[in-house]
């Protein structure tokens, strides 16, 4: 599984209607995300409309040829375009990544594995 998360910027004055727009999306275009294989897709907005996405994903690549394809994003997508600074292209197809630099589940898991051989080698006295 892949963690993704984009940043874009909206346009001051579009931002409460953007908000409002995201209240109750059209249930095709949340299927279509869906499908893409898309899931645990979250949008954070600061109040100067800096937009942070976050989503997980197998196959961001498929993912995201699945959704330039579908009928169903394609008008949302195009509707959407008028509330970003600066964008060219779709905004799910362009919108600039960001970098992972810490998840606390990998480290645990990381820190756990380091432990384990650790406890098989020096087990408790009976």
């Amino acid at each position: 599984m892949k963690r993704v998360c984009f940043q874009l910027q909206i346009r001051p004055e579009a931002l409460a209607d953007y908000i409002e727009r995201h209240r109750a999306v059209d249930t095709q275009v949340l299927d279509a995300i869906h499908e893409s294989g898309r899931r645990n897709y979250s949008l954070f907005v600061r109040p100067d409309g800096l937009l942070i996405g976050y989503y997980e994903v197998d196959d961001d690549a498929t993912a995201a040829a699945a959704l330039a394809k579908d009928p169903r994003t394609a008008k949302w997508e195009e509707e959407s375009r008028e509330y970003f600074a600066n964008l060219t292209g779709r905004a799910d197809q362009s919108a600039p990544g960001l970098t992972e630099v810490f998840n606390l589940e990998d480290q645990l898991l990381a820190a756990s594995q380091q432990r384990q051989p650790n406890y098989r080698k020096n087990p408790p006295p009976p």
